[in-house]
């Protein structure tokens, strides 16, 4: 890990010197959960495709203004997600029409287990933001500080809208 470390510490020191080599190798290390951050906000793959390309162009105009010792990826992932909220804000029509149309009915009460779809069906009828704030902890798997500094929000705000998220979810499914 601690190689891991530094050796990213080097890619970005490269990188901000202007060796777009080495700031490909960073972005192949964080493509995958770029692309799954901005998914989770759009919604849409193409969408998260553009965004997730576009958020790493920004980054490396914006690598100067990088704060070094930092850790690359929350910073990566907020201009991601910001990438991925603009795009959202701009399709928002046909998105709310894809969500509509891509929602299935709650589970029967007497329905033992949830499936992908189901779980898929209920988190689409959330909210943008309790989607995101469940999907950074357990669908990106970013801890509550990680999660804080991609969404731009404190770890107490996390805390409190993860609660209320997973009541909202609990509610959509039949559990609660």
């Amino acid at each position: 890990m601690v190689e891991r470390l530094l050796a990213e510490e080097d890619l970005i020191a490269r990188a901000r010197r202007g060796d777009a080599v080495a700031y490909a190798s960073l972005v192949r290390c964080h493509q995958d959960v770029a692309f799954r951050t901005a998914m989770l906000i759009t919604g849409h793959a193409q969408d998260a495709e553009d965004a997730a390309q576009d958020g790493f162009v920004k980054a490396w105009r914006a690598l100067p203004r990088f704060r070094a010792g930092e850790p690359l990826r929350p910073w990566l992932l907020t201009i991601v997600a910001n990438e991925a909220r603009n795009r959202r804000r701009a399709a928002g029509r046909r998105e709310h029409l894809a969500l509509r149309a891509a929602s299935l009915p709650a589970p029967a009460p007497e329905a033992p287990e949830l499936d992908h779809d189901e779980l898929a069906a209920a988190l689409g009828r959330l909210r943008d933001e309790d989607r995101v704030i469940l999907g950074c902890r357990f669908v990106l798997d970013l801890s509550e500080a990680e999660t804080a500094a991609a969404l731009g929000i404190r770890r107490g705000t996390v805390k409190s809208r993860l609660s209320r998220a997973l009541d909202r979810l609990r509610q959509e499914i039949g559990d609660g």
